[in-house]
Formats: C-alpha cells, structure tokens, sequence
C-alpha cells in the first residue's frame, strides 16, 4: 500500500520522543486475513524494564470530503484494534492525525462522540515543527 503524505513526519516524531520504529509498515495476518499498519514503535520504560509498544495508523484528511476519509479510518481502527487484540494485546493503537484536523474536524460534536463511542486513541501531530502534540 502505499504510504500516507504525512508518514515519514509521524515517524520522526515519533522517533524525536525517543520511540523505536520497529516496522514500517507493520504487517500482521489473522484467520488468514492480512492487514497493514503504517508503523510499529517500543519505548522502554526504564524504570520497569518493561516496554511499551504502539501501532500508529496515520491518516492526512486532505480529501475534499473529510467525514468519508473518518469512515475509512474509523473501519480501519476498529479492525486493526480488533486483529491486534488477537495477536498482540499490550500493542495500543493509535490513530495520527494532523493538528489543524484535530482542532477543526475532530471537535464536531458528531466526530467527538464517535471517537468516544469507539474509544479511538488519537495521536496529534505537527506538521511545521515534527513533533507529536498530543495523545488521547
């Protein structure tokens, strides 16, 4: 697949708060289905000498209709949640998104009771400087 217009600055980001990028792309199967996360990254938490890991879905939100990219996002979410559940329940996914998408697209009372509803983890990330802004 090819990667998102925004994959290499999410990596970075993640790289710059001292996560390691342990695959990319993250490719996982099960019951014979395949599936593809854009990235895979562990921390080591130092004081419990126990890791933690994360699987990033990045999403750019730059088509003209905004609430169709949500759709193919939030299913994607849900059926990678559901797949690492399976096969690695410690990862916790996140889904990136762009600050200017957050703060604007995000806040709709629909797309804020959604991301609850589904208890969507959010990652916010900045374009301009590469950093991550925000996890929810």
């Amino acid at each position: 697949m090819a990667k998102d217009r925004f994959h290499n600055i999410v990596r970075n980001a993640l790289e710059k708060e001292g996560w390691k990028i342990t695959a990319d792309p993250y490719e996982i199967n099960v019951d014979d289905v395949d599936f593809e996360i854009d990235l895979a990254a562990e921390q080591l938490l130092a004081a419990e000498q126990e890791g933690k890991k994360i699987a990033v879905e990045i999403k750019s939100f730059i088509s003209p209709s905004n609430v169709s990219e949500f759709h193919t996002a939030l299913g994607q979410f849900l059926n990678y949640r559901d797949a690492l559940d399976k096969i690695e329940p410690e990862r916790l996914l996140y889904l990136a998104v762009r600050v200017p998408v957050y703060e604007s697209f995000f806040q709709r009372r629909f797309i804020a009771s959604a991301v609850v509803k589904y208890q969507l983890r959010l990652m916010i990330y900045d374009v301009q400087e590469e950093v991550i802004r925000q996890w929810l």
